[in-house]
């Protein structure tokens, strides 16, 4: 099915030329008609996503939108919803990237349906040839968007653990949903976490090859479809968009699913821990004491620190089967917000070559994260006088590093490992992101997966 805003080839679709600051006084000077005297008496500068009708004998004749100073897709993502209404549009052979027009257009022209009555229908880009690859990536990002805002009434445990068995159906993947007792021995963490739902918890175990012989990189991702707290209790302004808890499941689904169709010569294992954290007499209690799959025992500082729980459990599996890059995505803590915005997820990483590759797929595909330290002298601030170590730190400083480190303590050091804590949301609506869930890094992970087979040997030595 052919994503909102995209069309094929209709003969009435009118041109967009897209312009950059160094090139638009040659673009005037070869503009037919009234078009280059309306930009100039308007002042129209080619800026990043600046745009503008251009007038015709007949009513409309075109647009044209700036491109800044770099290539972004973020320039064309506010046209679908700023030119007229239901309007078609083509790119003109030589004028911009199709590949990021066809990203942006198609990010920026996202509708929540779920719940809410269609509108107007944003304005439609003719896709341009040879930008499969763009159309890809953007209907992975919408897949996962729509799965971060399904209310959690929507989407529980088991309808999160059904769309990674549908994702793995769709691509010729195999699926397995551990639940129940089995639950309970393999993945006790995770079964304390959703212990006190009435909606039971899952893993979802997605594997797939693309090659015998790839490079296998685990996805863990943080699945909670509704945070309350568990009984320390969130307040009711800190559950709004706890919704939105199971992003990092969601993202990971999303890049499994660009690896998927671009059949990438890697090998996949993806796993997605669906739980959610309810507040009943069966739920975990701070002080309590928790058994993990490796076998450390965990006591409870705070059951609003579910989601390190979670991941730990997923970790230890992942790094039984030895693969060349362990990446998990979550949205882990608020002090990851505190200090960088709703726009930088924290990327943390015991392998400097494995933080550098991913460094540079995000910066490469307007994706950023930026690195934290995993800091060996906040590592004692887990101890715990009952347990091996405490889910949380008492010391209410570094939040998001302590989080870090509790979940390195899963992963043996000699396996490349990256932890991504994302907010995974738009505030307000913004160019190719409207409010709403957002699957952030997904394309830069991807990119980074992309190039692993390339550098095999490189791959080795993480």
């Amino acid at each position: 099915m052919m994503l909102e805003g995209l069309t094929a080839a209709d003969s009435g679709a009118l041109p967009l030329y897209a312009v950059r600051p160094d090139g638009l006084a040659m673009f005037l000077d070869a503009l037919p008609g009234a078009g280059a005297a309306f930009l100039r008496a308007t002042g129209f500068a080619a800026g990043s996503g600046e745009h503008a009708l251009l007038p015709g004998p007949d009513g409309l004749a075109g647009a044209v939108v700036g491109l800044g100073t770099e290539s972004s897709p973020w320039s064309y993502g506010g046209l679908p919803k700023a030119l007229p209404a239901g309007s078609s549009w083509r790119l003109e052979t030589g004028s911009g990237d199709a590949g990021l027009a066809t990203l942006g257009w198609a990010l920026g022209a996202y509708r929540a349906r779920r719940h809410k009555a269609a509108g107007s229908a944003p304005a439609s880009l003719e896709t341009p040839a040879g930008t499969e690859q763009a159309v890809m990536i953007a209907e992975a990002i919408c897949t996962a968007r729509s799965l971060i805002n399904a209310p959690a009434a929507d989407l529980g445990p088991a309808e999160l653990a059904d769309a990674t068995a549908s994702l793995a159906t769709r691509h010729g993947a195999t699926c397995e949903v551990v639940a129940g007792t089995a639950l309970a021995q393999d993945f006790p963490a995770i079964a304390a976490v959703g212990g006190g739902s009435h909606r039971a918890p899952r893993v979802a175990m997605l594997r797939w090859t693309g090659a015998a012989d790839g490079p296998l990189v685990a996805l863990c991702g943080k699945g909670v479809c509704f945070d309350t707290g568990g009984l320390d209790l969130k307040t009711p302004s800190g559950m709004l968009r706890m919704k939105k808890d199971m992003a990092g499941a969601a993202v990971v689904l999303a890049v499994a699913e660009m690896v998927m169709r671009s059949a990438l010569p890697v090998r996949l294992l993806v796993l997605v821990g669906a739980v959610e954290n309810a507040t009943s007499a069966t739920a975990m209690r701070p002080m309590d004491v928790l058994r993990t799959r490796k076998g450390l025992k965990v006591e409870v500082g705070n059951t609003d620190a579910e989601g390190r729980l979670v991941l730990c459990d997923l970790l230890t599996y992942a790094s039984e089967y030895n693969p060349t890059a362990i990446i998990d995505c979550a949205t882990l803590t608020g002090a990851a917000r505190v200090a960088l915005g709703p726009d930088l997820p924290a990327l943390f990483c015991n392998d400097d070559a494995l933080a550098d590759r991913l460094l540079a797929a995000g910066r490469a595909n307007h994706d950023p994260m930026w690195r934290l330290p995993l800091h060996d002298g906040y590592d004692s601030w887990l101890d715990s006088p009952f347990a091996d170590l405490s889910n949380v730190s008492q010391k209410p400083m570094a939040g998001a590093v302590t989080a870090a480190l509790y979940l390195r303590r899963f992963v043996p050091p000699d396996i490349a490992w990256a932890h991504l804590d994302m907010y995974a949301w738009n505030d307000a609506n913004r160019p190719g992101r409207p409010e709403g869930g957002e699957a952030q890094c997904a394309r830069a992970l991807h990119a980074m997966i992309a190039e692993l087979p390339k550098k095999h040997h490189l791959a080795s030595s993480l």
